[in-house]
């Protein structure tokens, strides 16, 4: 897991770590970063340091192929055979929380989630 709003293109035609800019980046960014400016840590962008201590995501939000080559990924798919805008949001670093953690992801992404339906 990690903290972050990950957004298409999640694969690059060369298959390497590369940004892959779809044709609706602009917006694809705006709502990621309307996710991630309401949740304080994931807008900091160092959100698992003891984990992976060298990666970092400016305001909170990736491109999913810069971050990492998806082929095939279903955001890429919906967005490319439905027109469907869709974003993954990593809710935090340990992959499985336990079930007494969930009120504090419940408030750490109340207003994110607000947020984001804002943006419809």
């Amino acid at each position: 897991g990690s903290l972050v709003v990950n957004y298409p293109f999640d694969d690059d035609e060369q298959g390497i770590a590369i940004y892959s800019k779809s044709p609706d980046d602009a917006v694809f960014q705006k709502l990621a970063l309307a996710y991630s400016k309401e949740n304080a840590k994931m807008y900091q962008g160092s959100p698992c340091k003891d984990m992976y201590p060298t990666e970092y995501f400016p305001h909170g939000i990736t491109n999913g192929a810069q971050w990492y080559n998806v082929p095939g990924g279903m955001q890429d798919w919906n967005y490319l055979h439905t027109n469907c805008f869709e974003v993954t949001v990593e809710l935090g670093c340990v992959k499985y929380p336990k079930a007494e953690e969930l009120p504090k992801y419940w408030a750490q992404n109340r207003r994110s989630l607000l947020q984001f339906m804002k943006q419809v």
